[in-house]
């Protein structure tokens, strides 16, 4: 599906105080979507030209975005990219940042003139202001997933984008000076690539987790979107869990489904949720991305007779608004305790 103009920030207006229905209209939209939902092709975009694109073999969807016309959110948005072998993409520049989870094959990208490889199952940061361009040299095509908050820079006014090239007005403006001189300091020396290697296995509440990046981890070169692994056994399930922050997960292996249950909120005396009594049920397989509303309890379950491997991001923007818990009302199916699981995560 094509559009004229690209939507980087959805408005919210009414004509009542109240939002409810605002809410109820997101609730009920099917929250589980497949490789046949493509909400945006690209052509508003920066990978070239319509000629340059229909000449190129490389591809960009978009699965999850703020101009959807059955609106999930804007908290996150969700994408995929690939790189046929020995290609790249058009090289361009944006001030949000972007994390990509490697589906398959390896590559590189030049980000800010430096070099940075990666390979299946990596997570790769595209950090702040910065100039990044990807290839794969290889002879396997390359797929990633690419999760960004990038509407979170969209409404803080940080909208300075576009591919290459010299600056409007060069005559109203002196010479160049380091952009970097306002970024935090160090952050050049934080890690821009995670790899499995880089991480561990842990025994939670909500399961088996492998955090691949969270807030309390200051060495990596990311601050928006939050990243973990699920690993639910077969006939297992996760954690029955209530948080504030809504999430998309993405179905890495294996088939279930993901129980929802609404919350609604009384203001009283003070704000009271109350819990449906009947939750709504989600099927999910391969390659699907599952939604998770903001202020929903969820468990998630594996039936198709495998382990369930789910990829979970988050805005981290929600941590730093208050809503820095997750709350149990029950722990995950228990597993045999692996060499690994047993281990701590690391910088938790």
């Amino acid at each position: 599906m094509g559009k004229s103009e690209r939507v980087f920030v959805r408005g919210m207006s009414s004509p009542t105080y109240s939002l409810d229905h605002i809410r109820q209209a997101q609730l009920a939209v099917d929250r589980v979507r497949d490789e046949t939902v493509v909400v945006d092709d690209g052509s508003v975009g920066h990978s070239g030209t319509p000629e340059e694109k229909a000449n190129s073999k490389n591809r960009g969807w978009w699965r999850i975005g703020p101009g959807d016309d059955e609106f999930l959110t804007q908290t996150l948005q969700v994408h995929f990219v690939e790189l046929a072998p020995h290609s790249s993409n058009r090289g361009h520049g944006h001030q949000n940042e972007a994390a990509f989870y490697i589906l398959e094959g390896a590559g590189y990208e030049i980000h800010d003139d430096q070099r940075y490889d990666w390979k299946k199952d990596d997570l790769v940061f595209v950090h702040t202001d910065s100039v990044h361009r990807h290839f794969n040299p290889y002879d396997e095509t390359a797929l990633a997933i690419v999760m960004k908050a990038k509407c979170t820079w969209m409404f803080m006014g940080m909208i300075q984008q576009g591919r290459g090239g010299p600056i409007d007005r060069p005559d109203e403006f002196g010479e160049r000076i380091d952009w970097s001189q306002i970024w935090t300091p160090d952050v050049v020396d934080r890690k821009k690539v995670i790899t499995p290697e880089d991480t561990v296995w842990e025994d939670t509440p909500l399961g088996r987790v492998r955090v691949i990046n969270s807030y309390q981890q200051d060495d990596h070169r990311q601050f928006s979107v939050d990243v973990y692994e699920l690993d639910i056994p077969a006939g297992g399930n996760s954690g029955k869990y209530w948080k504030m922050a809504d999430e998309v997960m993405y179905v890495l292996e294996g088939g279930g489904y993901s129980l929802h249950w609404e919350v609604a909120a009384e203001i009283a005396e003070k704000y009271y949720g109350h819990i449906a009594l009947e939750p709504t049920r989600h099927e999910i397989k391969k390659g699907d991305t599952l939604y998770i509303p903001q202020n929903t309890i969820a468990q998630h379950f594996s039936s198709d007779g495998r382990p369930l491997r789910l990829l979970s991001s988050q805005n981290r923007l929600f941590k730093h608004l208050g809503y820095d818990r997750v709350h149990y009302f029950a722990e995950a199916s228990k597993t045999p305790v692996t060499a690994a699981a047993a281990q701590p995560v690391a910088a938790r």
